[in-house]
């Protein structure tokens, strides 16, 4: 984006009314908590916010009167008057009005941008240094398009070595229509967040004693990993895979042949130094002689941050022909990354992750076919899972980054031959990309499927790679139709991300409400009373012999306190069994999201059941069998 759009962006009137009112935020706050000293506070995406230290705490229970303080103040009609002056007497105004925060980053922008002077704003009683620009006065601020949003705490500057202030963030816009639309999408991504709902359905934990980022995962969030890596074994397999099992962690000179090491250095866990014992001259290189002629071993192992240097010493385990080619291994492997602590995030970063993946070792000959039946493994993927909300990237490196060599490999003839086969896979496929230049892997470039989630975000939910690096630095081989040996290509693959990024994903875009083959419970059986627990029972064991995942609810709450509670925990479909259901053999449907009921045969519905999970069906085909 060049300045000068940037300056113009700066300087329209949303921008303009954003920036208002957070100096009038500012002016109410110090009202209602005298003796509080001013951070920042600028204009942001969808509103605004403003950091103080404050005199006394501030919660969110405080926002109707703060509301009320800022509305008055707008009504004043205060003016924005702008005041410019030279270096040493806007330093000298700072100190004069007690911000020690303004008179710190006032000084460094002089000092840093050799500033002659800086500029203040005044409304009413409030005085900031500040560049604008501003409304006219507060009469020309919407008074019913903001709203205050909520309550976080904010290092100064962003630098944890600093005091933590207290940011209140506020939504802001030119009419309320586009204010009350935005509130909207923000409360169903808010009802729909992972974090939340991973809590309520009991999917997952972090426990500060396992460790931030280290998920647990509880019973209910297996079942989802199992059925989803189910699905993704069904897909391998009808696609030629080869499944292995690999070790979580290896010594530490395999990730410096690979050349993850040097780039990946600062996301791995720090190394594990080990002292073995080995009698009968049994040593490593650094073997040194101990007591009784043993000798001690110093060896560093890593955990692994990624999959693929297993894979690559499994191709490795046997020779190879080119007959052998495409070999396709795949792995549901864990593996540890340390990200930073501030980037860690319920399930969507995390340190410790499953990875669905595979490696296709391949001759240069087969790139393109083999790329094309990834991409179509994906396309079904999606269709099962139902999602279509997507982009394609083309992902490559950037020749003209002037730390590109520290990022990539540096080789620029293999880039540009590597990146040119993957654009002619994506216009012979005629899939629409965008470029992400920069954002290739470091040994080669990708395809990235990025996904908008319904909470706002973007995520690479898919990943296609293709290495033309590592393995040479393996050393792997395989001997080619002409009897001599070739290094082949490696083409990484992850559909389904992680597992933990995945089911974050999912359980946002489902909102919690799983399709029936996905769903922790199946079905749950309600009885209008005790008397028929024994019929229920029945028919949850004969459900559960069909591997379905049945139970009956508690007998001791009331038909409709049954019904709420399984509405809460987003079971697929519910079960009413009362003495019509007993006396004639059947059960009465009630599927989550759907207000009328449905009265089967128990084998229909067992039918009918069975046949949406085999197929994996969005939900119950409730119009199929013979209804009573």
């Amino acid at each position: 984006m060049s300045e000068d759009h940037i300056e113009e962006i700066e300087k329209d009137d949303l921008y303009k009314v954003r920036h208002s009112l957070a100096h009038v935020l500012a002016q109410a706050v110090l009202e209602i908590r005298p003796g509080s000293t001013l951070g920042f506070g600028p204009p942001i995406s969808d509103g605004f916010y403003y950091d103080f230290l404050l005199s006394e705490p501030l919660t969110e229970e405080d926002f109707p009167a703060l509301m009320q303080k800022m509305k008055k103040i707008i009504k004043k009609g205060q003016r924005f008057d702008r005041e410019d002056l030279s270096a040493d007497d806007a330093l000298a105004r700072i100190s004069e009005m007690g911000e020690p925060y303004k008179m710190e980053y006032g000084a460094e922008l002089v000092k840093k941008n050799n500033l002659e002077g800086l500029s203040f704003y005044r409304n009413g009683p409030f005085l900031d240094m500040c560049e604008g620009p501003h409304v006219h006065t507060t009469k020309d601020i919407p008074r019913d398009a903001f709203k205050l949003k909520s309550v976080a705490g904010a290092y100064w500057r962003g630098n944890s070595d600093n005091v933590m202030m207290t940011r209140i963030y506020a939504w802001a816009f030119l009419n309320k229509e586009t204010l009350d639309a935005h509130v909207e999408a923000f409360e169903e991504a808010q009802a729909r967040d992972h974090k939340k709902l991973g809590r309520e359905l009991g999917i997952y934990t972090i426990d500060n004693d396992i460790g931030k980022g280290l998920p647990l995962w509880l019973p209910n969030g297996t079942i989802i990993r199992d059925e989803l890596e189910n699905l993704a074994k069904e897909l391998e397999f009808k696609g030629g895979y080869s499944r292995v099992a690999t070790p979580h962690l290896a010594k530490e000179s395999l990730y410096h042949t690979t050349g993850h090491l040097p780039y990946y250095a600062e996301d791995m866990y720090p190394p594990m130094e080990l002292l073995e014992s080995a009698l009968d001259g049994e040593s490593g290189e650094d073997g040194k002689e101990g007591e009784n002629g043993a000798r001690v071993v110093k060896e560093s192992y890593r955990l692994r941050p990624m999959n693929c240097p297993h894979h690559h010493k499994v191709f490795s385990a046997e020779p190879r022909s080119y007959r052998d080619l495409p070999l396709r291994l795949a792995e549901y492997g864990q593996v540890y990354r340390f990200e930073d602590s501030g980037a860690v995030s319920g399930l969507v970063r995390v340190r410790g992750m499953c990875m669905n993946d595979a490696h296709i070792y391949c001759t240069k000959e087969q790139i393109k076919d083999e790329f094309k039946s990834v991409m179509a493994m994906y396309q079904d993927a999606y269709r099962i899972l139902g999602l279509n909300n997507f982009h394609v990237r083309l992902s490559k490196w950037d020749p003209e980054d002037p730390k590109g060599k520290e990022k990539f490999v540096d080789n620029p003839q293999a880039w540009r031959d590597s990146e040119q086969v993957l654009e002619e896979v994506l216009n012979e496929l005629a899939i629409d990309y965008k470029i992400g230049l920069g954002e290739g892997a470091f040994y080669g470039p990708k395809i990235d499927i990025q996904f908008n989630t319904v909470t706002g975000r973007e995520e690479s939910v898919s990943t296609v790679q293709l290495d033309f690096a590592v393995p040479e630095r393996m050393g792997l081989k395989y001997v080619g139709s002409d009897g001599e040996e070739h290094t082949p290509f490696c083409i990484h693959r992850a559909p389904f991300s992680t597992h933990e990024r995945m089911v974050a994903f999912l359980i946002e875009h489902f909102a919690g409400a799983f399709p029936t083959w996905l769903a922790p419970i199946q079905v749950q059986l309600l009885t209008v009373s005790e008397q028929y627990d024994d019929y229920a029972n029945e028919i949850v064991a004969r459900l559960r012999n069909q591997m379905v995942r049945a139970e009956l609810a508690p007998s001791n709450d009331t038909l409709p306190k049954k019904i709420r509670q399984g509405a809460t925990r987003k079971i697929p479909n519910l079960l009413i069994i009362g003495e019509r259901e007993v006396a004639d053999g059947t059960v009465t449907l009630r599927r989550y999201g759907h207000q009328q009921q449905q009265t089967f045969t128990v084998a229909d519905f067992e039918s009918v059941l069975i046949n949406a999970i085999k197929q994996r069906l969005p939900e119950i085909d409730a119009s199929s069998g013979d209804r009573v």
